[in-house]
């Protein structure tokens, strides 16, 4: 999509208008233009700016969150829907959000529906928030779905942090006992084994393996940073096959401790996604293909998916879900009863309510025992190398007396 300057005159008054649209083609500039009676003057593409990103850069969940709640907001005060977009491409922070949306005021003033201006950006707007959309125009009831919506994703955003809060933790206690390891090994462990050698000792085993580790670290650190990422780089190109990525989060919902957490959170995203779609006016068969791909499991993906064919070939989702293994026989029992009473999306909601609590509890108990291992863990390590160094000392001081 490219930047177009115009300047066009105004039929009536004659008074000079100029402006920038960011639009495929100039062919469409000229189109807004005759569509709003005016009359073109000039329109060339704007000349390109250098501009600088950051890697990584682009519209986040919080953004999004942020846009979805103030856009609800003003739907439901009963400002027109392409003033809205309009104030909200203005005051938006985050420069590729806010482009984004100048796009989708274009093509909603164009005739496209609301909808499908938002599909022609998956970056920022998912499978899930396009179809709540399209459902709510549908319905003439975009003020409520909005609302619901960034009620959902409020949510969901505040399930992805405390998962991954209760992740940043351990990763950072293990990064420290890394370093602290790799600085004893390459700039202490060498001045004690200089020693050992010029007293030409018998060392005891726990002091030679720390040495050998020491030796091994500061001749081939090289090869070991090249295995390493070798390692990395073979887990994310098996995690990218359908195969690796479902027996790698197969593993993880089998992890003591980390995998009732994860079990947890994804049976909160898999119910509140399908019973916001579904109160939302999506059917259920498409409701199952985007929870599914909002599941961020392989193993709960391929349940769901499942439970779509189940209902597609007129049997009920709880059957799929119960042989998946992943959904505790509550959640399977209380799908099943709001099937049964068609009450599905009140019940969901329900299930997602009392895991979001869990969760809380599962990311608690996460915390407070991922503390005291680690701790032990790292005092082990570096306590057993400190005791490995003193070994021999003890052994020539005893010999002296």
């Amino acid at each position: 999509m490219a930047q177009y300057e115009y300047t066009a005159k105004n039929a009536t008054s004659g008074q000079i208008l100029k402006g920038t649209m960011d639009v495929p083609s100039r062919d469409e500039v000229i189109a807004f233009i005759r569509k709003n009676r005016m009359i073109l003057v000039s329109v060339r593409e704007a000349p390109k700016q250098l501009s600088f990103k950051l890697p990584g850069a682009g519209v986040k969940t919080r953004d999004v969150v942020i846009f979805t709640r103030q856009f609800a907001t003003m739907i439901n005060a009963g400002l027109p829907l392409v003033q809205s977009l309009s104030i909200l491409a203005q005051q938006t922070e985050n420069q590729t959000l806010k482009d984004i949306t100048k796009a989708v005021v274009y093509d909603v003033e164009a005739g496209n529906t609301l909808a499908d201006a938002l599909a022609k950006h998956p970056k920022a707007f998912s499978g899930l928030y396009v179809n709540m959309v399209a459902a709510g125009e549908a319905g003439g009831i975009l003020d409520t779905i909005l609302l619901r919506l960034a009620t959902f994703l409020e949510k969901n955003d505040a399930l992805v942090r405390k998962v991954k809060g209760a992740l940043v933790y351990p990763a950072v206690i293990i990064s420290v006992a890394i370093i602290a390891i790799a600085v004893l090994l390459v700039f202490v462990i060498p001045t004690f084994s200089s020693m050992f050698a010029s007293v030409n000792m018998e060392l005891p085993l726990p002091t030679r393996v720390v040495i050998r580790a020491s030796d091994l670290l500061t001749r081939f650190w090289w090869a070991i940073i090249l295995g390493a990422v070798a390692l990395v780089v073979g887990l994310r190109s098996y995690y990218s096959t359908p195969d690796g990525r479902r027996n790698i989060d197969g593993m993880l919902l089998k992890a003591p401790v980390l995998g009732d957490l994860l079990r947890k959170s994804a049976v909160s995203r898999f119910t509140r996604t399908l019973g916001t779609l579904i109160s939302s006016g999506v059917s259920i068969l498409d409701g199952l293909e985007i929870t599914a791909k909002t599941a961020g499991n392989r193993v709960v993906h391929d349940a769901v998916m499942q439970s779509r064919q189940s209902i597609a070939g007129g049997e009920t989702i709880a059957g799929p879900l119960q042989n998946s293994g992943v959904f505790p026989p509550m959640v399977i029992s209380m799908i099943s009863v709001g099937e049964q009473t068609g009450g599905l999306d009140e019940m969901l909601t329900k299930i997602a309510d009392f895991y979001d609590a869990e969760v809380d509890v599962a990311v608690s108990a996460l915390l407070s025992l991922m503390e005291p291992v680690m701790i032990v863990v790292l005092g082990v390590i570096v306590g057993g190398m400190v005791v490995a160094m003193y070994l021999p000392i003890f052994d020539m001081v005893n010999a002296i007396q």
